[in-house]
């Protein structure tokens, strides 16, 4: 398919100040739509940003069937031409996990290939917007919506799948400080068989009461328990998580994450921390964890690190677990050297400021 490009009359004035730029409060010029009906994906177009003409009856607005994906495009310093290169970071891992959340919530998958070459064209359109100062980025938003104007529940005949674009600051403008979590009790988030393991946006929902619960108590994130026993740890908010274990001095440090389940989103940054770990010779282990290990690890001493792993954020240290009324503090309320190292070589790939030795980033321009 060709991709129908009408660029905007009237560009709106860029951030002056990027250190203002915050997360996800401006977008770019120009967004990219292709609509579905008949059985088929068809007319994609970029075209200047505004807003969409819905139905109030619009299945996604009563039935919630919606899906996304969270990417960020990358400025870095390496000459192209005499123009900064523009980087990605694993997109074709973000588009494949768009269609296994698009065949849960019984959305036609779309093309991964030209998905992508479409995220590049829009790209290339407002590459103008994607920051130049350290530490920011321009935040991607792929979606897809049910458009059909009818109020019964069935999957949709007729869907749109955009792409919308935000330049977004750093995300720690004041460096890596580590994060107070309190771990939910009363709610939970997802339960295997469910839509846990699908970027859903009804999943986004069902985490705002826990997220209100924890910031009620002087905490900044929520981390949920499974649905059925409710005792393993399964995620924190919007990230993954992973647990650093002293093992003695014959056995190191052993990392880890909450296996995966169906009710764990499959995260990008996730995978790419442990392969980096694997990589570097440490031990990382998928498997059930308890919050009363952790409070029990913590208690001998054995709990080194604990982090939170996403495309927002990258790695977010975590400086304080609370359950109930037990509360502990971890590594001091400071960031570790393994979580740091994690994010200085991610970001630095990212960036294009360190070697891509695993293949990951892939160049827009």
């Amino acid at each position: 398919m060709n991709i129908t490009i009408t660029k905007t009359t009237a560009p709106k004035a860029k951030p002056a100040d990027e250190s203002q730029l915050g997360f996800g409060k401006i977008f770019t010029d120009h967004m990219f739509i292709m609509e579905y009906s008949d059985g088929t994906w068809h007319s994609p177009k970029i075209q200047p940003f505004g807003n969409l003409a819905l139905s109030p009856a619009a299945m996604v607005l009563h039935y919630s069937q919606t899906i996304f994906e969270g990417m960020k495009a990358y400025r870095s310093p390496q000459s192209n031409g005499g123009e900064d290169d523009i980087l990605l970071f694993r997109p074709k891992d973000n588009f494949k996990r768009l269609n296994v959340s698009a065949e849960r919530s019984v959305i036609p998958p779309v093309d991964e290939e030209f998905a992508l070459k479409a995220l590049c064209e829009l790209i290339k359109t407002d590459k103008d917007w994607v920051p130049r100062s350290a530490g920011a980025s321009l935040y991607l938003r792929p979606y897809i919506i049910a458009v059909d104007p009818f109020l019964g529940v069935r999957p949709a005949d007729k869907y749109y799948f955009i792409i919308i674009m935000s330049p977004v600051g750093a995300y720690y403008p004041m460096g890596l400080n580590p994060v107070k979590i309190a771990i939910e009790e009363q709610y939970v988030r997802s339960v295997k068989g469910g839509m846990g393991f699908a970027k859903a946006g009804g999943n986004y929902a069902a985490s705002l009461i826990g997220q209100k619960t924890a910031q009620a108590a002087g905490y900044e994130q929520v981390m949920w328990l499974d649905g059925v026993e409710r005792k393993y740890i399964e995620e924190v908010g919007s990230m993954n998580v992973f647990f650093a274990i002293d093992k003695g001095e014959d056995n190191g440090t052993e990392i880890i994450t909450p296996a995966l389940n169906g009710s764990i989103l499959p995260g990008i940054t996730r995978m790419s921390v442990i392969e980096l770990c694997r990589e570097w010779g440490m031990n990382v282990t998928e498997r059930k964890i308890a919050a009363d290990e952790v409070f029990d690890l913590h208690a001998r001493g054995a709990l080194k690190e604990v982090f939170g792993t996403g495309t927002a954020v990258v790695v977010s240290p975590v400086g304080a677990l609370k359950l109930g009324d037990r509360a502990i503090e971890i590594n001091g309320g400071q960031i570790g050297a393994i979580s740091q190292k994690l994010y200085d070589t991610l970001t630095g790939i990212q960036y294009g400021n360190l070697p891509d030795n695993m293949g990951w980033t892939y160049r827009v321009i």
